[in-house]
């Protein structure tokens, strides 16, 4: 079982992401900042957090807890749903945080199903890594979404000028977005490779730092709306195994 660090760090996790939550539906609410800025405050919480608190609450990580950190947070993403924030002022307000109304009704729908998908595919393809004897490798989709995703939409609400459209899971509402938005996440998959590469030989590095900024590019590009996590993980996470395993 996980013992008292894991328990302590997961509790300090989600009452500063709870914390920041409350802080961006404040903004939103009171300040008028538009959501599409401050729902980038809870990605790049959910991305890093857990990374800072280890420097102060680590704790072993194992295939338990990876497991328990999805349930967990899948668990207390439901106190979002309708029934519940009705009857809590302060959880309105931490839902205005990554609440756009572009995405009504479907906001808890598509947060929680990307979530899911997320650990679907992230759990196979980090065992598959581990069997490679190349897990570290597993950090170039996670820090290419958590970075380059998370300042794409940002970048391209305050600079886009070149738009297009992508379509999204149980509707046929179109949504937009920008090529300036996009090269965050190719300029972002260029420096993650050349970061994190040198587990790489020297032809799988090369390999990599032309195919994966490409890739994961048409990645975010063609996913649909909201769901682009998933489809990145997955497409980087092949992609870094067929490089591994046959170049």
């Amino acid at each position: 079982m996980p013992g008292n660090n894991y328990w302590l760090h997961t509790a300090f996790f989600f009452l500063l992401l709870s914390i920041l939550s409350y802080f961006g539906g404040f903004l939103v609410k009171e300040k008028r900042v538009k959501v599409n800025y401050t729902r980038k405050l809870n990605h790049f919480a959910i991305f890093f957090l857990p990374q800072l608190l280890m420097n102060f609450i680590p704790y072993l990580r194992t295939d338990l807890t990876t497991v328990l950190n999805g349930f967990l947070t899948l668990l207390f993403l439901c106190i979002y749903i309708e029934p519940i924030r009705r009857n809590s002022a302060a959880i309105k307000t931490m839902f205005l945080s990554f609440d756009r109304p572009e995405d009504r009704p479907y906001t808890m729908l598509w947060l929680m199903t990307q979530f899911l998908g997320c650990y679907l595919v992230l759990i196979p393809i980090s065992l598959y890594l581990i069997k490679l004897n190349a897990i570290e490798l597993i950090y170039i989709p996670i820090l290419i979404n958590g970075i380059g995703d998370g300042l794409a939409e940002p970048v391209g609400i305050r600079f886009g000028k070149r738009f297009y459209c992508t379509r999204a899971l149980f509707t046929k509402r179109k949504y937009t977005r920008s090529l300036e938005g996009s090269a965050c996440v190719f300029v972002t998959s260029v420096f993650v490779v050349w970061g994190i590469g040198f587990r790489l030989t020297d032809i799988q590095f090369f390999a990599a730092l032309i195919a994966i900024p490409v890739l994961m590019t048409l990645a975010e590009a063609l996913s649909p709306h909201t769901w682009d996590s998933p489809i990145m993980y997955l497409t980087g996470g092949v992609t870094i195994i067929t490089i591994v395993k046959f170049i």
